[in-house]
């Protein structure tokens, strides 16, 4: 039994709005699972696809106050790409965004609903993941975070230390999922992550299994819904998903 991360969530005012800008600045394709969703996908993804870490995007009546405890960073071939993608972001409707950064050699940038990413310079460990290089998680104890993620799915961990922790797909193909260590942590986003056990798994024993390793249920008014709400031991909320 495992679990792979599939998605990341963003709640929005108008997900049918954000959800064209995410597609328009990754290169990819809108679908709709109903009414308020929003997907963003690679074009011509055929599922399971362990390079695939595709984009949801939710409306709720009232999303919380925009908080950046998880974020994405977009890759670059070159300086000249960089400049390129961002120019072309804010001609989007992105905005530049000051969180305390400094002199980086990254930009960051807010989407239309106030979601802030990161454009990063040229990194040859990002030169094949795809548009997106990195879903970037803060938090307050990389190793502890590597050690419950690292169980939880079956990614491969890359890196661990005091500062940071780095996981990858199993085939080593797509974005990285990065804990990185900041001095003070947020406690609600409007971005988590979805994961979806095996075809022949089930939801039940993968929550259940979590749980052991630390997860906790959560209740945040889903109501009855094929999905189960957890927090992982530093309290971001994550869903898993029906098997598939």
């Amino acid at each position: 039994m495992t679990l792979r991360l599939v998605q990341v969530n963003f709640k929005a005012w108008d997900d049918s709005a954000l959800g064209r800008f995410w597609a328009d600045a990754l290169g990819w394709g809108v679908s709709s699972e109903g009414p308020g969703v929003t997907n963003v996908e690679p074009r011509g993804l055929v599922l399971p696809d362990p390079a695939a870490v595709c984009v949801d995007v939710v409306s709720v009546p009232e999303p919380e106050s925009v908080k950046y405890r998880v974020h994405l960073d977009l890759a670059t071939s070159s300086i000249a790409h960089q400049v390129e993608l961002v120019a072309r972001l804010k001609v989007l409707g992105a905005t530049s965004a000051d969180i305390g950064q400094g002199d980086v050699p990254w930009t960051v940038l807010a989407d239309p609903e106030g979601n802030v990413f990161c454009v990063l310079e040229p990194r040859a460990m990002y030169a094949d993941t795809g548009s997106i290089a990195a879903v970037v998680v803060s938090c307050a104890e990389p190793r502890a975070m590597a050690l419950f993620w690292n169980a939880a799915m079956d990614w491969t961990l890359h890196e661990v230390s005091d500062d940071m922790a780095r996981l990858r797909s199993s085939a080593g193909v797509g974005p990285y999922l990065e804990f990185v260590r900041v001095p003070d942590i947020t406690v609600w986003t409007r971005v988590h992550l979805d994961l979806r056990p095996y075809f022949r798994d089930d939801q039940a024993a993968e929550v259940a299994r979590l749980r052991t390793l630390g997860a906790a249920e959560a209740d945040i008014g889903q109501g009855d819904v094929p999905w189960v709400v957890l927090t992982d031991p530093e309290g971001n909320e994550f869903c898993v998903l029906t098997p598939g």
